[in-house]
């Protein structure tokens, strides 16, 4: 009885745990500055106008 309840814990508690992980890492990202945003949009709309052998379209 005592066992059940402490698979009980541990399941429940694990993924308690991952859960509380994954929403602290979240709430803990920062957003990009304009700046820093702008420059990667330009950088990934250069990334694909490149053909696979990495010539320009």
């Amino acid at each position: 009885m005592v066992m059940d309840y402490l698979w009980l814990l541990a399941t429940a508690g694990g993924a308690f745990a991952l859960g509380a992980a994954v929403v602290y890492a979240i709430m803990r990202q920062k957003p990009l500055p304009p700046a820093d945003k702008e420059a990667q949009k330009q950088k990934v709309e250069e990334l694909y106008d490149r053909s696979p052998e990495g010539k320009l379209r």
